[in-house]
């Protein structure tokens, strides 16, 4: 969240830019793999994205400190010196922050975001003195969160746990200033939910009511999809599930502190695999594949209901990729939600009356190229299509396209359609292969490490796109 941060958000407002698109900012782990979709808390920072560089202009952190380490690679993203690195700089600036006596910004804080802070860094806290273990895995006492267990350990972790306090504040502090600088340059931010949270978080230890788990906390059943274009067989999330039957009573409060969290973040949020909350993929924790799963009922009138009656306008898009059945487009049509029409699923036999292909688009959408699950454009011509593809593509187009002028002429295609709203990844803008893949969905290894590098956002691509957002209207 630092310089370059602020470079980017100088080159959308340059370009003609509206939207800045951003994948969850939660903590990562490595043993997700730094998945952003894998968390230990549904409201927590990632502290990886802190900025020293802006811990040093506040004096948290001296030039001496930055010296310490080595400049970082400029290939991909290498989360393990990246984590080592805040692993000692992060504690350093806590020292320094200590020192200083009391802060007024981080009580305030604190205060207001007490509902999950206080339960997260006891958390963190707990897994520390457990060594990282699984939180229903610990002695009952602390799986159970039973009162005086927890109060004699808050005495003991007391310094442990206003650290992670302080990386949370600072965390959000550094991101209201630069969604600030990007609200000012008239870029809105999208954010995204992820419609699961991990079952090793805080927020299952803290409300393991509102999940199907047994009389040992583990879970009975866990989320996933059934085999798609992605995956023969299907994905396997292994996310706990929800016991909506019990959120109902309470109007869904969870969701409601989660989504007035993210609304405080965001100007608008993405709700990722939108149908799972109409009727979600459940699969006995037992199984290795999603195959043997079933689709269950969830109460979406009723959740979407009280939602739009303590946010309004509710400023959603749906994530509605994938098998989408018509309650669930009953769902999104209700209550107008946008959903999500990605390019590169348009060029097949049934081109003519694909729902993707750009004739075909309805106002009320997110139109794109692909997203982060998609291969890039030019990675995906060269790997995934058929020679009917691109020949069907080619008609379409008019002429034949090298692969590596596709992607501006899908972008041309998508600027101008009639969808309310155009987004590209950057790996399109920047006409990238396969090699600079965000995701590759039903694997763990080798994704999230694209790294967008300062010398590719040149005058000239600035002005290209610029010159192109202007043409169809959408500055």
């Amino acid at each position: 969240m630092g310089p370059e941060a602020y470079r980017f958000v100088d080159f959308l407002s340059s370009a003609g830019q509206r939207y800045w698109q951003i994948l969850p900012l939660n903590p990562t782990d490595p043993i997700h793999h730094d998945t952003p979709y894998h968390s230990i808390s549904a409201f927590a920072g990632n502290p990886l994205l802190i900025s020293p560089d802006l811990l040093l202009q506040e004096k948290y952190l001296s030039e001496e400190d930055m010296e310490t380490f080595p400049n970082l690679s400029s290939g991909k993203v290498d989360y393990e010196t990246g984590r080592r690195r805040k692993e000692t700089l992060l504690p350093k600036a806590y020292r320094v922050f200590k020192g200083r006596g009391p802060d007024p910004g981080y009580e305030r804080f604190c205060r207001e975001q007490s509902s999950w802070l206080d339960s997260f860094a006891l958390f963190k806290a707990t897994k520390a003195k457990f060594a990282g273990e699984v939180w229903s895995d610990w002695p009952a006492e602390f799986r159970d969160r039973q009162n005086e267990a927890l109060n004699v350990l808050r005495k003991e972790a007391e310094d442990l746990m206003e650290e992670e306090k302080f990386y949370q504040y600072i965390f959000f502090r550094q991101w209201h200033s630069l969604k600030h600088y990007s609200n000012e340059r008239g870029i809105q931010i999208i954010g995204d939910i992820p419609i699961y949270i991990n079952y090793d978080s805080a927020d299952v230890w803290l409300h393991p009511d509102l999940f199907k788990l047994d009389e040992g906390k583990k879970p009975i059943v866990v989320a996933g999809v059934p085999p798609d274009y992605f995956s023969s067989t299907g994905q396997l999330w292994g996310n706990p599930i929800y016991q909506w039957d019990v959120m109902q009573k309470d109007c869904f409060a969870w969701w409601m502190g989660r989504i007035q969290h993210n609304l405080g973040q965001f100007d608008l949020v993405r709700i990722d695999h939108f149908r799972g909350l109409v009727g979600y993929w459940e699969v006995p924790a037992a199984e290795k594949t999603a195959i043997p799963g079933k689709w269950v009922q969830a109460p979406a009138m009723d959740f979407f209901r009280c939602l739009a009656e303590k946010f309004s306008p509710l400023p959603v898009i749906a994530e509605d990729l994938g098998i989408i059945t018509p309650d669930v487009r009953e769902v999104i049509d209700h209550f107008g939600f946008p959903g999500m029409k990605v390019l590169l699923f348009a060029f097949g036999e049934d081109l003519p009356t694909n729902p993707y292909i750009p004739h075909n688009l309805p106002k009320n959408c997110i139109a794109y190229t692909g997203t982060h699950d998609n291969n890039t454009v030019i990675g995906w011509f060269l790997n995934e299509t058929s020679p009917e593809d691109r020949h069907r593509l080619f008609r379409y187009l008019g002429r034949e396209i090298s692969p590596q002028d596709l992607p501006w002429e899908l972008i041309r295609l998508i600027m101008r359609s009639v969808a309310d709203t155009a987004i590209f990844p950057m790996q399109d803008i920047l006409a990238l292969g396969a090699e600079a893949r965000m995701n590759t969905p039903g694997t763990m290894e080798g994704n999230w490490e694209w790294r967008l590098l300062p010398d590719q956002l040149s005058p000239e691509l600035t002005k290209k796109l610029r010159e192109m957002t202007e043409i169809y209207g959408r500055t």
